[in-house]
């Protein structure tokens, strides 16, 4: 894989820009105050101004109808030169449509961090075209805004990776997880009766510590397939994301999978285990798998299990392919920061992770 450039440090005081270059819901009536509290949150964690880019907030009806207008965004906050970084506000399922409007000389020529995760994949594909890393990371809604406080280990992911340029080293598996919430109340014992409260309220606050957040104990990693240690460069795949984008040139191309550990976001799509099937044949058809050193995976159903291990081991004839299970970057929080291009060691014997580089420049 031809080497990234690497994007410099966040630092206290800069001004960084929320985007919705994917979906929407940021600028909706309902989901507004969540923004907010984001907004305010990580202004105050990581001591920044944060600003939106002009069409951020319009909603996610305007956000649909008006793809270009999301390109002009991206290029917007690339060009002003105060802009030291981009966060967007969520994922989405449309990405291909802003595809004919951006310039991807504007983001080589202005190589600034740019972090999302879900349909932002799209754009960490788009990055790598354009020969800049990007971040495979928390949104503004979710995780920065998620209930109650910002956890402890997705703050410590973001600051290591974007706000310091020393070696980011072991990434740890998380000690307890939650599904993302997207309710606006939450409901509390008072004495025999239960009191419903709003979330996201309109105040200073960053963290409201009477939230019943519903933690579950951590399980850790867990070796599906590999033994000893394997390294390679990390590429984030969200499969219905990149699935829309192949033949495009920006699918990334063989030499990128060549050697990558494949950070793959896989289920059994709308609920369908062929269609899981098919997505997984698609990027096998493509070459994905046949170099790889290894994949990470979130936590896989039975069903979502099957249809790698078929697609790995009986069409792809990758036994030796490593295959880890239950890593923390998926639709859940917490969540670390995957820096697009860097090497990655995996140890199957322990077994644990490490970034062997920064983030950031």
């Amino acid at each position: 894989m031809k080497q990234l450039i690497i994007p410099s440090k966040l630092n206290a005081g800069d001004k960084v820009a929320f985007i919705s270059i994917s979906g929407g819901r940021a600028g909706d009536e309902d989901m507004l105050p969540r923004y907010m509290l984001g907004k305010r949150r990580f202004e105050k964690i990581f001591n920044v101004e944060v600003v939106e880019t002009p069409n951020a907030l319009k909603g996610s009806t305007y956000i649909y109808e008006h793809p270009e207008k999301r390109a002009e965004d991206l290029m917007w906050a690339l060009k002003d030169d105060s802009i030291k970084g981009i966060i967007c506000n969520q994922g989405g399922d449309d990405s291909y449509r802003v595809l004919p409007y951006i310039d991807t000389k504007v983001i080589r020529d202005n190589p600034k961090v740019f972090m999302g995760y879900s349909d932002i994949a799209t754009w960490t594909a788009v990055y790598t075209y354009a020969g800049v890393r990007s971040y495979y990371g928390p949104n503004v809604l979710t995780p920065i805004a998620q209930p109650g406080k910002l956890d402890e280990y997705t703050e410590e992911a973001i600051r290591r990776t974007l706000f310091s340029n020393e070696v980011i080293g072991e990434i740890r598996p998380a000690e307890k997880t939650t599904p993302i919430d997207w309710k606006t109340t939450y409901t509390i014992k008072d004495g025999d009766k239960e009191v419903q409260c709003e979330r996201f309220s309109d105040t200073d606050a960053i963290e409201d510590p009477n939230d019943p957040i519903n933690w579950t104990p951590g399980t850790g990693y867990k070796i599906l397939q590999g033994s000893g240690k394997v390294t390679g460069h990390i590429i984030p795949v969200c499969g219905g994301p990149l699935w829309q984008i192949m033949g495009t040139k920006f699918f990334p191309s063989a030499e990128v999978w060549e050697d990558s550990v494949i950070a793959l976001e896989h289920c059994n799509v709308y609920d369908s285990k062929l269609a899981g099937l098919h997505e997984l044949r698609a990027f096998a058809a493509s070459g994905v798998f046949d170099k790889a050193k290894a994949i990470l995976t979130g936590p896989l159903d039975d069903d979502s299990k099957e249809t790698l291990f078929k697609v790995i081991l009986n069409e792809v004839h990758r036994p030796d392919l490593v295959i880890v299970e239950n890593v923390d970057y998926i639709h859940r929080t917490p969540m670390t920061v995957l820096p697009v291009g860097a090497q990655m060691e995996i140890d199957c014997d322990v077994p644990g992770i490490k970034i062997l580089e920064s983030g950031v420049s």
